[in-house]
């Protein structure tokens, strides 16, 4: 991104359902709707052409999965290339029989694939069965060349993760970009929901903090529809500056798009007065490559 340059970004948070067809209609809506309001970047959330199909271990949902390239990345490149916009896509991606992984793709303003992410943390959880679908990554934390600048992408369950934050940063990403499906288990209490969320909200925003760019996490909301069991998908997707300044922020019950304005000087202003990257002590980190330090 040059240094003068200031672009528009915006987060897309829906709520989907089993008609894949409709989840696609949905979203291509959404994404030339913040075209038009003049995003020049546009997030969309995890897996978004399905429903969060990992509510259960079930064979028949690796049916769902496509390869990259394929049909998603030529439909939704061509709507990025329609629009003149870079798009953050999140895939169910079938990479050889019997391996696949949860990829996120950014696409090119002129409709071809910048570059791929694969989700390295993979969850097994109540209602957030992953390890059953998902192989863990093997791309690394990498940033990625695009007309708007250089984008850091992680999935989900990464944004729990300082050391892959740091490392996409350390790349030369220019903002932490999270395609996002979290939400409750309502057989919890409502304080403890609430601690969930703000922890959640809480992490990205140290990642901000730490790193000195931009985060922007696009979350589901509400209930997927026609699924025999699903979470309570919590929404509260967010744009937050270098600081963890909040710029956008949206609630736990709407579908809405988000919406800030996003600059490369802030972030080299704000290194200059909280000098992060200067005062690590790189001599001092070797510990980090163990599992646990007893």
């Amino acid at each position: 991104m040059p240094r003068s340059e200031t672009i528009k970004a915006a987060v897309i948070q829906r709520e989907l359902s089993t008609d894949i067809a409709a989840n696609k209609a949905k979203m291509t809506a959404a994404i030339k709707e913040a075209a038009a309001n003049g995003a020049k970047l546009v997030v969309l959330q995890e897996l978004h052409n399905t429903v969060y199909f990992c509510y259960e271990e079930n064979v028949s949902f690796f049916d769902l999965a496509e390869s990259i390239p394929g049909p998603s990345t030529e439909s939704f490149g061509a709507l990025a290339k329609e629009l003149g916009i870079v798009l953050v896509i999140s895939l169910f991606e079938k990479r050889a029989p019997g391996l696949y992984h949860n990829t996120a793709v950014v696409l090119e303003s002129d409709g071809s694939i910048a570059g791929v992410y694969r989700k390295m943390h993979i969850p097994d959880d109540p209602g957030f069965y992953e390890k059953f679908y998902f192989t863990p990554g093997d791309l690394g934390f990498k940033a990625i060349d695009t007309s708007v600048g250089r984008l850091g992408i992680l999935v989900c369950w990464d944004q729990w993760y300082p050391e892959a934050a740091r490392l996409t940063a350390m790349d030369g990403a220019q903002m932490l970009i999270y395609p996002t499906a979290i939400g409750w288990d309502m057989s919890d209490t409502p304080e403890e929901r609430e601690r969930q969320k703000n922890a959640w909200i809480t992490i990205q925003r140290s990642h901000a903090v730490a790193n000195g760019i931009p985060v922007l996490s696009a979350n589901r909301v509400g209930i997927d529809q026609g699924v025999a069991e699903s979470s309570t998908f919590w929404g509260h997707s967010f744009i937050c500056g270098e600081q963890g300044e909040f710029l956008a922020q949206a609630d736990e019950k709407g579908e809405t798009i988000l919406y800030a304005e996003l600059s490369k000087n802030r972030s080299d202003n704000v290194r200059r007065i909280w000098p992060f990257f200067r005062d690590r002590r790189i001599d001092a980190f070797g510990g980090l490559l163990k599992r646990y330090g007893k």
